[in-house]
């Protein structure tokens, strides 16, 4: 697919991923892009929705857009990650659908496999055991989309799929302490703890759970990756028809423990006091591995480091650097 020649329905343009998508975009000076402040359309509503894409009608939709959050957040607002999530992106991938969208990606979570999965997680461990606990309402959303997508897919013959990213980290992530997500909590706690030269800071859990890791420009990559090459991903995804699904893993192929982080992030922030571990916290799944080998084999893989991506997310974090170009290009097409 020629990504310059389409016009490009970006959803959930605003957060991590989206901002990610945005800048990846503008770099490879692909202006065909539409995006929608959330004053103007709310994604919740089905017939502003709807009414949207009608208008408007995108040959390429990209959803970014959900309720997201750690697992305090996950876990104490369970209803309403259910039930604004399963609105989000039913009327965002239905609605392409009716209006005749030619490509949609659907972004979910690695949260949708089981608590429990054999190491690494492949596509095909999906639905093979219980979820984790903690955030098994989004988990469910995320896997109702992927099911909708490749529902869709398979009946009626679209290039809808969804691709399944690691934990995702970086610029523009949430930094709420209440909400955020392991890599920018432990990034906040530190870099503040060292600018006010506190002598403690405390983790949730154990630190022993392993967490793969992936930078959200990389992410991005992959996103347009695999609609520039969609020939290549059909025949992936054509291997997946007995199974029902529509779904490859995104990830960096290598896991850490939150240990092992603490230190990395311990060290770029400069903090020279103690590491405290609340063992009353939750700790949350014991390893998540993704198997990426699919996206692989067909040329992509990720370019970021841990350590370098850590080290450019401590410095937006601190200076709070944006990229003046690419926040223009997104205002200049909000419809």
């Amino acid at each position: 697919m020629n990504l310059n020649a389409q016009t490009i329905f970006l959803a959930g343009h605003n957060g991590l991923v989206g901002r990610a998508i945005a800048k990846k975009l503008y770099e490879k000076g692909i202006d065909k892009l539409i995006t929608a402040d959330r004053s103007k359309l709310n994604l919740e509503d089905e017939s502003q929705v709807r009414e949207f894409v009608q208008r408007t009608r995108p040959h390429v939709v990209i959803i970014a857009a959900a309720m997201v959050g750690g697992i305090h957040a996950n876990n104490t607002y369970r209803t309403e990650f259910l039930y604004r999530n399963l609105k989000i992106q039913n009327n965002l991938i239905y609605h392409s659908h009716l209006c005749d969208v030619e490509s949609l990606v659907f972004l979910g979570s690695s949260c949708i496999y089981p608590k429990h999965a054999p190491q690494p997680i492949r596509e095909s461990n999906l639905l093979t055991g219980p979820l984790e606990i903690t955030n098994r309402p989004y988990a469910l959303a995320k896997i109702a989309g992927l099911e909708l997508a490749a529902s869709i897919r398979h009946q009626y013959g679209k290039n809808f799929f969804s691709l399944m990213p690691t934990n995702l980290y970086g610029p523009n992530d949430n930094f709420d302490l209440q909400t955020s997500h392991v890599i920018p909590a432990l990034i906040r706690k530190f870099s503040d703890a060292a600018h006010q030269k506190l002598e403690e800071v405390t983790i949730w859990g154990t630190g022993t759970p392993k967490r793969e890791f992936l930078y959200v420009d990389d992410l991005a990559d992959a996103v347009l990756y695999t609609l520039q090459e969609d020939a290549k991903v059909s025949k992936l995804l054509d291997q997946q028809v007995d199974e029902g699904f529509a779904h490859l893993n995104v990830g960096y192929g290598d896991d850490f423990s939150i240990l092992q982080v603490v230190e990395k992030i311990k060290k770029i922030s400069g903090f020279s006091g103690k590491i405290k571990y609340d063992h009353s916290k939750p700790d949350g799944t014991p390893r998540k591995l993704l198997d990426s080998s699919l996206l692989r084999s067909i040329g992509w893989a990720p370019k970021t480091s841990l350590e370098s991506g850590l080290i450019q997310t401590m410095d937006w974090y601190n200076n709070k650097t944006q990229n003046r170009s690419t926040e223009q290009f997104i205002r200049r097409l909000e419809f």
